[in-house]
């Protein structure tokens, strides 16, 4: 097995073994499975003198023709020095060109696939993963920890501190897809120019779907029982100009996923499974919260909670003018209904 661990990548990026001259990068990040191939190439093509030694092959034409790799490997630059080959991996297998190169790999040539998902037992990954000429290196979402050292070695890069609860908020709206993480950091670190430190409402202000955080932070509280924070957080969408039917529609939406969670846990299984295993795959940043309201109620009140949100939503439609006070009224009753359900079981755990 030559799959690099996480500790690992960032060193052989900048510095790789040239005992391992075959480099397959993939993964489900598309974005930093390409943020890796060009830092590669990058640090690659610094010892290559000649222009013309860096080569580009598409995957589906080595299947139609496996010995154009071991070919362009093997060609001796004019000018000498290593030869830099980057396919990119399609949708036609071309494992047959890959394994002459691996029995006997060119010394002054380096060779990187970019692919994307490879499902464990691809044939490309299969291969490369048991020749210890090859080195994998696999991309995926990044993590709460990956994403607070991105943000803040950006930040601090360009010159910027940020606050904790600005670094809290822009965390849970990253990592999808490195590039586009890289995007909303950029669009940050421009923003604040010609200041020292980001706050909550910079972040608010210039990151994409920060709408959806506001309400994200609404519904979250109020099904876990924080009515204070729950108001907190209305008065926010509010000022967002987020409609009062929005954000009922974003209550009964989380309230019938609560729902759907909550009946796995009736069939035996315990919060904290469920919520780690939920599909969509829920924020860290929000499973305290689901766990909280996943415990103060069960599928019989969840199912009242979505028909008194589903009557709200209407009357607020029907009436445009008591459209926000009817959404205040019935997030704080859900959030007043969520406190005292989980009353009684602080109590007893006292």
């Amino acid at each position: 097995m030559v799959a690099l661990r996480a500790a690992e990548i960032e060193s052989f990026l900048n510095r790789p073994d040239s005992r391992r001259p075959v480099i397959l990068i993939y993964g489900p990040d598309l974005g930093l499975v390409r943020e890796r191939v060009e830092a590669l190439l990058r640090t690659a093509a610094s010892d290559v003198a000649d222009p013309f030694a860096v080569v580009a092959i598409d995957g589906d034409v080595l299947a139609g023709d496996p010995g154009r790799l071991a070919d362009e490997a093997r060609t001796v630059g004019l000018f000498g020095g290593r030869r830099l080959v980057h396919v990119r991996s399609g949708s036609r297998s071309f494992n047959a060109a890959l394994e002459s190169l691996l029995a006997d790999p060119p010394p002054q040539t380096m060779v990187v696939i970019e692919a994307g998902d490879l499902r464990r037992g691809a044939p490309l990954r299969t291969l490369l993963e048991a020749s210890p000429a090859a080195a994998v290196i696999a991309c995926y979402a990044d993590g709460e920890r990956d994403l607070v050292r991105l943000v803040e070695r950006t930040l601090a890069d360009a010159g910027l501190a940020i606050d904790t609860d600005a670094r809290e908020a822009l965390v849970s709206l990253l990592g999808a897809d490195r590039l586009a993480t890289r995007a909303e950091l950029d669009k940050l670190v421009l923003y604040a120019e010609g200041t020292k430190r980001v706050a909550l409402d910079d972040v608010r202000a210039v990151t994409a779907d920060a709408s959806a955080l506001v309400l994200d932070d609404v519904v979250d509280a109020a099904a876990a029982g924080e009515p204070e924070a729950a108001l907190a957080a209305l008065a926010k969408a509010r000022g967002a100009g987020i409609a009062a039917t929005t954000i009922l529609g974003a209550a009964i939406r989380h309230i019938a996923n609560l729902h759907r969670l909550s009946l796995r846990i009736e069939r035996g299984q315990s919060v904290a499974t469920v919520v780690e295993r939920a599909e969509p795959k829920i924020h860290f940043r929000r499973k305290p919260r689901f766990e909280r309201a996943l415990q103060a109620f069960g599928p019989a009140a969840l199912e009242k909670a979505l028909v008194a949100l589903g009557s709200a939503a209407l009357a607020a439609r029907r009436t445009s003018a008591l459209a926000d006070p009817i959404a205040e009224r019935e997030i704080l009753a859900l959030a007043r209904s969520a406190r005292q359900r989980s009353e009684p079981r602080r109590s007893k755990g006292a």
